[in-house]
């Protein structure tokens, strides 16, 4: 039998840990653009390694979609850079994120967006692969690119089953 992860609600306090959440709810910060548009200003702390030769680029990822419950047996680690996942549809999307202790993850948690915020994984956190419910499943990715070797990998001895609450 596998274990057990109820998705909660991604709000931006309990993803704290593991990253920004990125979100136009609330009043902008600036009103630009001859008054037509709001700006929500630096949302997202980008991190590169320290003297990392690396750089950010953005790249566009078209993911299959998941479906719940979900089969998590994997998570992995960017050590050299932070990770920014956009969506480019309106489609909730699952985040799984998991605290490290001694090299590991811990016990993996799970949240669902609600399909307007994007997310930003600090440098070195564990978490699962992008995984969209539904179709299609474009994002806007903003990494570190360059030499190094910035994938990390681990693979859970027993399996988690993501459900819905």
């Amino acid at each position: 039998m596998l274990k057990r992860i109820e998705i909660d609600r991604l709000t931006a306090g309990a993803f704290a840990p593991f990253g920004d959440v990125l979100s136009c709810e609330g009043e902008p910060d600036k009103i630009i653009n001859q008054g037509m548009c709001g700006r929500f200003h630096d949302l997202a702390s980008l991190q590169l390694a320290q003297r990392d030769p690396g750089r950010f680029g953005v790249s566009l990822f078209n993911a299959e979609p998941r479906t719940l419950p979900y089969r998590l047996d994997m998570v992995e680690r960017h050590p050299l850079g932070s990770q920014c996942f956009v969506p480019m549809t309106e489609h909730p999307f699952l985040v799984i994120v998991a605290e490290d202790e001694n090299g590991k993850p811990k016990q993996p948690i799970a949240f669902i967006t609600t399909g307007v915020e994007a997310i930003n994984f600090h440098a070195n956190v564990w978490h699962g692969v992008l995984t969209p419910l539904t179709a299609p499943g474009r994002f806007a990715v903003i990494d570190r690119i360059g030499d190094g070797d910035n994938l990390e990998e681990f693979w859970f001895d027993e399996a988690f089953e993501i459900v819905s609450v």
